[in-house]
């Protein structure tokens, strides 16, 4: 199908009735559709947004665009969780309907506020000659999960000096009110990150922008985040446009990091941030949202997907799965990312990897979702093979542990995509030292988790049909020790009604 403008901003409403039936039909067929992670029901889901815990659960929404796998006329889904890993799919949230938000309800946070949930989102408006407009935009959510807009933006343009590409703020709370960052651009094209205050939640005066490292901001910084773990500030972002020279990144964008010793966020100000970092050395993370819980942990979901980026299932009229939630921690000076502690609520049998005489093992009986858990000897060397039960393609892993490294490699699988950007990922360790990998595999998607969350590699692949088959090939008898875990079944519910939800 050719998108054009008219068929991405048409109004939900005007859309046949029978077209979200259709479309969520299709995409139930698909042998791609993922049984753990979040995925849309029909078209496209992009950045995570909303994150937080609030009367007694987990909420999370994301942005969707529901008739097509292309970026239109964007909307908030909500979906909710006891445990961060089964959710419930809420049906629509956030539908672009007022004068703030005609062409779009784009990036936001939410933070607990008394009984209600405060959200703040960026609401995306084009005039008739297309030029856009951008409002920060308020909204309560109250138990039962209704959700009421503010009549008027809270914020209603950028400052001076700053064009209309100013998004995505992130809701900070304080012993003496609330901040939002915001992603922005100046009028000279530079990206930059814009701090407001308000006391009430109702009034917010710009605080001014960050002292963001000229060289770290590209031409936009989207998606900001701040957290603090161990009482140390932890900035993410997405500057678009990042030069190579600051950055080595393959992907079209990358997804970025600073550590740093202090942030005064009334004076807008960073001390001591140390070097700028990928968060996710694969293919595919972006737009990473990530909060201080309220039981102690920074956590963090990601959206797997890119920008400006054609995926497989672009045919089949959907795209896009956001990853399992992360726990953040610092070790050291470095960051570490590790799925949250309930995702092992997903295991059920493991089988020990037991090498055959020419250092190789199979397991065969794999339903498409399970995890390996894998050390690689100092000075040995193992490749791990991601395969469909007719071997007709594969995932491959490679860890080498007297280089210090490990490689992705997705040029192998059957339904290559992306292949500007490259079809390997590789992620540096210390080398001659042992390397413990976690690969958590799920129908069309990896996560990597090397060294104990030191590194995270995740992607995308497309296989001819389910992986069922995991290959380990060694270097010795005694290079690799570990095991293999099936997972249980998913117990997500409620996505099947979300056509009737969006009506």
């Amino acid at each position: 199908m050719q998108w054009n403008r008219k068929m991405r901003y048409t109004p939900y409403n005007q859309w046949p009735a029978t077209k979200l039936p259709q479309l969520a039909a299709q995409a139930r067929q698909s042998k791609w559709r993922m049984q753990h992670h979040i995925q849309p029901v029909s078209g496209l889901l992009n950045d995570p947004n909303g994150f937080s815990y609030f009367n007694g659960q987990w909420h999370l929404f994301y942005q969707s665009f529901p008739f097509g796998p292309v970026h239109g006329l964007k909307s908030w889904q909500h979906v909710t969780s006891d445990n961060l890993v089964d959710w419930h799919d809420e049906g629509l949230a956030i539908a672009p309907d007022t004068p703030y938000d005609s062409h779009g309800a784009y990036t936001g946070t939410a933070l607990p506020v008394g009984d209600r949930l405060f959200i703040m989102y960026t609401g995306n408006v084009r005039t008739a000659d297309w030029q856009r407009e951008a409002y920060q935009i308020g909204a309560w959510m109250t138990a039962d999960n209704q959700i009421h807009k503010l009549d008027q933006p809270l914020i209603p343009h950028a400052p001076a000096g700053y064009t209309s590409s100013f998004r995505d703020p992130d809701l900070v709370k304080t012993d003496h009110g609330y901040y939002a960052l915001i992603g922005a651009q100046t009028t000279d094209e530079q990206g930059a990150l814009l701090v407001y205050y308000s006391e009430d939640l109702s009034k917010w005066d710009c605080r001014g922008a960050v002292n963001v490292p000229e060289a770290a901001r590209g031409y936009m910084i989207e998606c900001p985040n701040i957290v603090w773990i161990d009482q140390q500030p932890v900035l993410l972002f997405c500057p678009q446009g990042l030069s190579q020279q600051t950055l080595a990144y393959q992907n079209i964008y990358p997804n970025t990091y600073f550590i740093a010793e202090e942030f005064d966020l009334d004076q807008a100000k960073l001390t001591g941030a140390k070097a700028l970092h990928q968060l996710d050395e694969g293919f595919d993370v972006y737009a990473t949202q990530a909060i201080n819980a309220p039981d102690g942990r920074a956590l963090a979901v990601s959206w797997i997907g890119l920008p400006e980026v054609a995926y497989p299932t672009d045919q089949e009229n959907w795209a896009h799965c956001l990853s399992f939630v992360k726990e953040l921690t610092l070790k050291d000076g470095h960051l570490y990312q590790n799925p949250v502690a309930e995702v092992d609520q997903l295991r059920t049998t493991d089988q020990p990897l037991t090498l055959d005489p020419h250092n190789t093992m199979t397991v065969a009986d794999l339903d498409g979702s399970f995890e390996l858990l894998m050390t690689v000897a100092a000075d040995e060397t193992s490749t791990v093979r991601v395969a469909d039960t007719h071997n007709r393609g594969a995932l491959i892993v490679t860890v080498d542990a007297q280089a210090g490294r490990v490689v992705i490699d997705r040029s192998q699988t059957g339904h290559p995509f992306a292949e500007d950007y490259g079809q390997t990922r590789t992620a540096q360790v210390k080398p001659h030292t042992a390397i413990n990998i976690r690969l958590m595999i799920d129908v069309s998607v990896f996560e990597c988790y090397i060294d104990s969350g030191y590194s995270v590699m995740t992607g995308r692949f497309f296989l001819a049909d389910t992986p069922t088959q995991l290959n380990v090939e060694a270097s010795s008898s005694a290079a690799v020790a570990g095991k293999v875990w099936k997972w249980r079944q998913s117990e997500h519910i409620g996505a099947n009604e979300y056509e009737a939800k969006i009506k």
